[in-house]
């Protein structure tokens, strides 16, 4: 059975894990201009995230609107908001099953079955974490592809990556850990500690009709 302090951190990686998923949910901030070659105007800058695309001023002002319609997005931001929306709900919800099988919490009063219950929110942690890497992996591979595109103008306005792809990469990563440690340290153990005492039972007792 995980030991304590493991859960403790375990829980502390999956809320941090869980608040950068809501930041890039929320954030536009996947996509931001490129000032690079010869695109030097810097007057106003386009972010964009997986709801609204903005326009930041120089001056500070910034205008946002949102996307018109879901089916005219491309294919990889469709996909980035359902995994990202699936990563966030199912860190909720692995995080509340941690909670009733931790060890400092007396939700679940049967010591055998916390250890699975340990264990089923360490694989929904996981896969919280593989959908949401999975998600900004595949938009920085279509920025990075659409900036080295060479069929486009050398003047022409680019995209590079925003913050929030950095931020969902270490979300994944927080993800993975605490799932994997829960996973490492929730084994359960009540079938052999059971074996063992009917062992010891036995071979205590088997002394005493050898003297008798």
């Amino acid at each position: 059975m995980g030991s304590v302090a493991v859960q403790i951190v375990c829980v502390g990686l999956g809320l941090l894990g869980l608040i950068g998923v809501i930041v890039c949910c929320a954030v536009p901030r996947w996509k931001v201009s490129s000032f690079t070659g010869a695109n030097i105007v810097t007057a106003q800058s386009n972010h964009e995230g997986l709801w609204t695309q903005c326009v930041v001023q120089s001056t500070g002002q910034q205008q946002c609107k949102n996307f018109d319609s879901l089916l005219v997005l491309p294919s990889d931001l469709q996909a980035a908001r359902a995994m990202t929306i699936i990563s966030c709900m199912l860190s909720c919800l692995s995080l509340l099953i941690l909670f009733c099988g931790a060890d400092f919490t007396t939700c679940v009063e049967n010591e055998d079955v916390k250890p699975k219950i340990s264990m089923v929110s360490g694989v929904g942690l996981l896969l919280a974490g593989l959908l949401v890497i999975i998600a900004v992996s595949w938009s920085a591979h279509t920025v990075v592809r659409a900036f080295y595109n060479p069929q486009l103008a050398a003047g022409s306005a680019r995209n590079e990556l925003g913050a929030c792809i950095f931020i969902g990469w270490a979300a994944g990563v927080l993800l993975l850990l605490a799932g994997g440690l829960l996973l490492c340290f929730s084994r359960p153990n009540s079938g052999s500690s059971g074996g063992t005492a009917k062992y010891y039972s036995n071979s205590a007792s088997a002394p005493g009709k050898n003297y008798v």
